[in-house]
This record gives structure tokens, sequence and C-alpha cells, in this order.
């Protein structure tokens, strides 16, 4: 029997209730795990990340088998269901651990996600330049496990209902061949 080869992809695009909810969604993805990265201290807790001193990003890591999906398509699903035009913001979350970035796992990866911000640029699929930070991925810190799986067990909260389910809609829309079948 072969054995599923499984990569990683790390995305920060705002809040990660968000991001986890979409990725959650999607055929190939097997995990999604909502964290912290990019910052400058060791196991930041969630309360001292929003404060934006510790400078990490909520983020998420995307357990997926490239056989079934891969790492472009990923990108290509984060940047339409995100902003990635505005800095240190998405919505109503401001602040640096909002950004939008790309956290690449190998030269390979860096290279896909310039090349799909570069395509992205060029046929003005935004009316302004693109921001989304490439970065070398560092340690991951996941969250306190109240963050996880946050929309499935809290789809009546207006947070869910006014922010997380346009993003999922718009996933259900765009990329409906991409979907996990219910």
């Amino acid at each position: 029997m072969k054995e599923k080869k499984i990569e990683l992809a790390t995305l920060a695009g705002g809040c990660f209730w968000c991001t986890e909810a979409v990725f959650q969604r999607v055929q190939g993805v097997e995990k999604v795990i909502s964290g912290f990265t990019g910052g400058n201290i060791k196991n930041p807790p969630y309360r001292e990340v929003v404060t934006g001193r510790t400078g990490h990003a909520e983020a998420i890591q995307v357990h997926f088998n490239p056989e079934l999906i891969s790492y472009e398509e990923l990108l290509k699903i984060f940047f339409a269901t995100h902003d990635p035009t505005t800095l240190n913001r998405q919505q109503n979350d401001v602040g640096t651990m909002y950004r939008s970035a790309i956290f690449y796992h190998s030269e390979e990866q860096k290279a896909i996600a310039e090349k799909v911000i570069k395509e992205l640029e060029e046929e003005k699929t935004f009316s302004d330049p693109i921001v989304t930070e490439v970065t070398k991925a560092e340690a991951f810190y996941v969250a306190e496990q109240e963050h996880h799986d946050y929309y499935n067990r809290h789809r009546a909260q207006p947070y869910c209902q006014v922010i997380i389910d346009p993003k999922v809609k718009k996933l259900k829309e765009s990329f409906a061949d991409k979907l996990k079948q219910a």
C-alpha cells in the first residue's frame, strides 16, 4: 500500500478562525492547525499576540496531500478568500497579527508564492497592490484549544456570520471543484 505524502503550508490571512474555516473544507487538506508564527518570543499566548507586541501573525498550518491539491492551488484559494492588499488588516481586525503572509517551507514554495503574486498583479486581480509578505517559515506555536475548529463550533456567533460566512461562501462559489465531499 502506497503511503500518502503530506506537505505543509503555513499561511496568515487575518484571523486564524477565518483561514481555518476555509481550508478545512478543501479537498486534499488533511488537517488545519491554528497558531502563531513570525514573531519574536517563544510560546506566545493569544492574549499577548493580540496586543501586537510579540510580532506574531495569527496563522494556520495546512497539512495537505499534493496528489489531491497543489501548493499553487492552495495559494489561489488563500488569495481569493482574504484581502491581500490591506497592510496589517482584514476588515475590522487591525494590527500586525492580522497581516497577510506566506511562510514558505522550501525554496520551491517560495518560488511558487512569488509566481502566484506576480500573476495576480499582472492580471490586475486586485485594484490595489498585494502586500502579502513571503517569509521563510520558522517556529510555529499552536494556539490554545478554544481557538481550534472555532467556526464549526460557533457558527451562530455574529463574528462567524458576518466575517467568516462570506469567505466560506466565496470558497464554495469560486472553488466548488476543490471542496471536500459532504
